[in-house]
């Protein structure tokens, strides 16, 4: 039997899919459960208004390199990126959730939550 290579892979990639294709076929189909509105919902991390994010320019990313993780994550758009500075935090719009210091890929924290004050 005389195939090319390339013969060989293309027949092997297609039989592959066609298995692939036959044991989808044969998974039962996914089911939908709709949320019951008088069941409670479960609780989402919305903040604490007697915490604040504070930056520490010191080991920020976002001075040298660009790094966006806490702005990009912060639902209260209370972060904001100032080009070869580092970030700024709005302590109005911030809303104490700790989600720019669970996101910040560096260690120490670049920034933390602290009680206002």
């Amino acid at each position: 039997m005389n195939i090319s290579r390339k013969d060989f892979f293309r027949r092997g990639l297609f039989s592959l899919g066609e298995a692939a294709c036959r044991v989808v076929a044969g998974l039962p189909a996914p089911s939908v459960v709709e949320p019951d509105p008088e069941e409670e919902q479960p609780f989402l991390a919305t903040g604490r208004d007697d915490l604040v994010a504070v930056a520490h320019q010191g080991g920020c990313l976002a001075v040298n390199f660009g790094c966006f993780s806490c702005e990009e994550r912060c639902d209260a758009r209370a972060i904001s990126l100032v080009t070869g500075a580092g970030i700024r935090i709005d302590e109005t719009l911030c809303t104490g959730c700790g989600t720019c210091e669970y996101v910040c890929p560096v260690t120490p924290k670049a920034v933390t939550v602290v009680p206002r004050g």
